[in-house]
């Protein structure tokens, strides 16, 4: 979509699939407004992942003028359905980075990587997206030249989950190193209050939720900075903000208008990248 007249075919069908994208869903992501701003185009790659036990499509993108030299990073972790792809063509966040920086917020690189429909964490089948990340994506990341060592996390959907359990397991010492991790913000996140009500496939089993899933038992990220944002016609509201009212402090954010759709996702997107980049 990006700053191109029409609608693709490709942008088409990721808005439409799944079960969660009403057609009120459908009409948000059609008319969520974009920035006014060319951002620099994404740049991909893929390798074997080990970890994943298949081949990674990874993306970034910088600032206009601007190089990954010492950038810190922003990573965006997809929703399920989507890929590495979808934080630039779903959610035009280059877009939104070159609005970001021309208005003054501190520049910052995006990068992206597919996460396929794991919920972001180790899976009994052996695909491990969150080894992927920390043993394979990050350090390909420092070698293009980014700041691995100022991280942060934004997560829509599926991938809103991943940014806050990463959060939880960063500040309890099982993901990156101290301190890398510097903020996290989460965007409708998919939560849920028990291993019965699941989406089909999220987790192995209970006991997979047990451990992962169920953050609003155990939402401690000590002092990391987070931000929380879901809309009011959201299935996930209610979890949201049962996982809100657990933490403290309390998130960053907002339970405003919206529903679960990329058009809501990006107009969250200004304020997030303010939000991460002041504390990168």
């Amino acid at each position: 979509m990006a700053t191109r007249s029409h609608i693709s075919r490709r942008l088409f069908l990721t808005a439409t699939a799944g079960a969660v994208v009403t057609g009120a869903g459908v009409a948000g992501y059609l008319s969520g407004v974009l920035p006014g701003v060319g951002g620099a185009e994404p740049k991909f790659k893929t390798f074997d992942s080990s970890a994943r036990g298949k081949p990674v499509t990874y993306g970034w993108a910088t600032p206009p003028d601007h190089e990954p030299d010492g950038l810190p990073v922003v990573l965006v972790l997809h929703g399920r359905g989507d890929d590495a792809h979808s934080a630039f063509d779903s959610l035009a966040a280059h877009e939104f980075l070159a609005q970001h920086v021309a208005n003054g917020g501190a520049p910052v690189g995006i990068a992206s990587v597919d996460g396929g429909e794991t919920y972001w964490h180790p899976r009994a089948d052996g695909d491990d997206p969150l080894a992927m990340i920390s043993g394979e994506l990050l350090p390909r990341l420092g070698e293009i030249g980014f700041d691995t060592g100022r991280l942060s996390l934004l997560g829509y959907s599926m991938g809103g989950f991943g940014a806050l359990m990463l959060a939880r397991e960063a500040s309890n010492g099982r993901f990156g190193a101290p301190g890398q991790l510097v903020a996290a913000a989460a965007s409708s996140p998919a939560l849920f209050a028990r291993a019965s009500v699941t989406s089909a496939g999220s987790f192995d089993d209970a006991e997979d939720f047990e451990r992962w899933g169920d953050l609003a038992a155990d939402p401690d990220v000590g002092d990391l900075p987070l931000s929380v944002s879901c809309g009011a016609d959201d299935p996930f509201r209610a979890e949201t903000e049962r996982y809100c009212k657990a933490c403290d402090p309390a998130p960053a954010g907002s339970l405003g208008e919206g529903g679960h759709d990329h058009g809501y996702w990006r107009s969250l997107l200004p304020d997030q990248l303010v939000f991460l980049s002041e504390r990168s």
